[in-house]
């Protein structure tokens, strides 16, 4: 169905943003292959709720004992037949296996070999662990996360594993093959967490240096320094957003505050922010979010109130859109972004481990009596 149909991709199983990488190529109509490793876990609690290991959506699942010679034997062949394949193991432990890229490409001289890092793959800290939180630190991204007198928020693991890992990955991984029907010839791509995270804060960076942004965390536009880009408590404990930024919509909300906007004119006096926003703190504390939700209703100011994710896939905007998939037992975001004529869609439900181990075989070349020894043998394991 989707955009990267006809496109075969073996994903090595891993944890967070490889496996999001591999999610997004799947929602896009790829055959992502999962290798996952004997005994290897699930996201989810298997026996509760399988549906719920959502990274893994769109997949079928093969496992195989990589430290097996056979199961190594049978990794290399499916990739020998594949596209891309993808991995997020720290630098070295590809290559100690046997599956690392100078091995594959040379078998697959057109194959896109994407590896997933937290630092990268060379580099002084190449080898070290790390996590999202300790990426996104040390690219400067999370200093500037926060309130002023606050010690640095942390945002989830959207910025390092997801936003600068997974979808880098994905992205670099299309790039790459885009490239490769041109020449015929693969390449590595090295997504590292930590070069994804300084990516995204390229603008921020910039401001930075012409002096329209400082270091002094929350006290900018757009990181809760402004009255008129924050988010407001309401009546009843809940949360509302603010983004008026461009003129137009400041005065919008201006008008539409009526005689409450009294003091609240003059948007870009930074000396008068702390106190304006304390002005506006106190006006929204009088109606509920509901109400507010009624109250800013049409109106041309950058609203929206804060929804929990209890909620979230609740609100109309979402089911107009579709925005999520509710089968009435879980439920999860549909593929994104869209396309008019090769839309993508989630496939099928997350695999258990080598639940396709057998037909995965077959469809790779493997006749019965190969199957069947490596099967006995332990190097690739049927569900």
């Amino acid at each position: 169905m989707g955009p990267l149909a006809g496109i075969t991709i073996i994903e090595i199983a891993g944890i967070g943003p490889a496996p999001f990488g591999a999610m997004s190529l799947a929602d896009m109509g790829a055959e992502v292959i999962r290798v996952e490793r004997p005994g290897g876990g699930l996201f989810a609690d298997q026996q509760t709720n399988p549906n719920l290991d959502v990274l893994n959506r769109g997949k079928r699942c093969i496992c195989i004992d990589l430290k097996n010679p056979d199961g190594v034997a049978a990794a290399l062949r499916l990739i020998d037949q594949a596209d891309a394949v993808l991995e997020g193991n720290r630098p070295g432990v590809m290559e100690r296996l046997g599956l690392g890229p100078d091995v594959c490409l040379e078998r697959n001289p057109r194959l896109v070999y994407g590896r997933m890092t937290g630092w990268g793959q060379q580099g002084p800290m190449a080898n070290e662990v790390g996590h999202d939180l300790n990426y996104v630190a040390l690219s400067g991204a999370l200093h500037g996360m926060g309130r002023a007198g606050e010690k640095p928020a942390i945002p989830l693991n959207l910025v390092g594993d997801f936003g600068g890992g997974g979808m880098l990955l994905a992205y670099g991984i299309v790039c790459a093959l885009l490239e490769a029907k041109t020449s015929g010839k693969g390449q590595v791509v090295d997504a590292a967490m930590i070069d994804g995270a300084a990516s995204l804060m390229a603008a921020t960076f910039a401001a930075n240096q012409v002096g329209f942004w400082t270091d002094e965390r929350g006290t900018n536009v757009l990181d809760s320094g402004a009255h008129f880009y924050e988010v407001y408590e309401t009546a009843d404990g809940k949360y509302i957003t603010i983004a008026a930024v461009e003129p137009q919509f400041y005065a919008a909300l201006l008008e539409r505050l009526g005689e409450d906007s009294t003091g609240l004119e003059n948007q870009w006096d930074m000396a008068a922010w702390p106190a304006l926003k304390q002005t506006l703190d106190d006006i929204f504390k009088r109606k509920t979010r509901d109400e507010w939700d009624a109250f800013f209703d049409g109106a041309d100011i950058c609203y929206a109130p804060v929804l929990s994710m209890a909620e979230v896939r609740h609100h109309p905007h979402h089911k107009a859109r579709e925005t999520f998939a509710d089968d009435g037992e879980t439920w999860q975001p549909n593929p994104a972004p869209r396309f008019s004529r090769t839309p993508g869609e989630i496939a099928r439900p997350p695999a258990s481990n080598g639940q396709h181990s057998r037909e995965i075989l077959e469809q790779f070349g493997f006749d019965a009596s190969e199957q069947e020894a490596v099967i006995a043998g332990g190097a690739v394991i049927q569900a």
